[in-house]
């Protein structure tokens, strides 16, 4: 059983850079806003959280990361320093929603809610979007997470008469970012949880485990939702 397992989590995908280390005993993470210092900030943190549970690398079982959607470059990075260590060694990987990871936070915070609205800020006029319920203790995805303008949205719930649920939570940077849209979701609940916390993966990535899921580090992929070719085209932006 995964619970059993010692699990590393890293997420860099947003401002946000966060640690965590699930073992049999306890949950050590550490969490900061460190925008453009992700790569000087998440090996000295895992260092610092695989000490503070009495472990070394070598104990651990199985990489999670933070797998997007978020900054492409923050993304990158941290899927590769999750990489790097499970290479390493010799370990797998399974990566995780952002999304997820912020709606999980909202139910721990409130055991009550059944149902956030997750937004980022995806710049250029969008958000990564997405709707979970919860399923026995876990956010689970409806449907699928999309990039999309927050207009467009708006205008998908009012074509297809999709109810907005006023007893949900709304969770990440994106509702502040476009005042629109939390307008348009102002009978929801809006929470204080702006970005992904590495801690909140480890329940999905224990799941996911279990489920074997877990996967060669060359086969951990990232989700970017937005066309790569598109940060291309625009150099610097993250």
């Amino acid at each position: 059983m995964s619970s059993s397992l010692n699990i590393l989590c890293i997420d860099s995908s947003t401002e946000a850079c966060s640690v965590a280390l699930s073992t049999s005993d306890a949950t050590i993470h550490q969490f900061m806003l460190a925008p453009r210092e992700h790569t000087q900030k998440i090996l000295p943190t895992v260092n610092d959280v695989v000490k503070q549970a009495d472990l070394t690398l070598a104990d651990i079982d199985v990489v999670a990361y933070g797998q997007g959607p978020g900054s492409f470059t923050g993304v990158r990075i941290g899927i590769s320093i999750a990489q790097g260590l499970a290479y390493g060694l010799e370990k797998k990987m399974v990566g995780v929603s952002t999304l997820q990871a912020m709606a999980q936070q909202a139910l721990v915070n409130d055991p009550s809610c059944d149902v956030v609205y997750a937004a980022i800020d995806a710049r250029m006029g969008e958000v990564y979007f997405a709707q979970y319920i919860n399923r026995d203790g876990v956010m689970t995805l409806q449907d699928k997470e999309i990039v999309i303008k927050p207009e467009t949205l708006i205008e998908m719930y009012q074509t297809q008469n999709i109810k907005v649920e006023t007893t949900s939570s709304l969770v990440g940077t994106g509702w502040a970012a476009y005042p629109t849209l939390l307008d348009y979701f102002e009978a929801c609940q809006q929470t204080e949880i702006l970005y992904p916390d590495a801690q909140y993966m480890l329940k999905a990535a224990s799941l996911l485990i279990n489920d074997k899921q877990a996967v060669e580090p060359e086969s951990a992929t990232p989700v970017y939702l937005r066309d790569t070719v598109t940060w291309k085209k625009l150099p610097g932006r993250e």
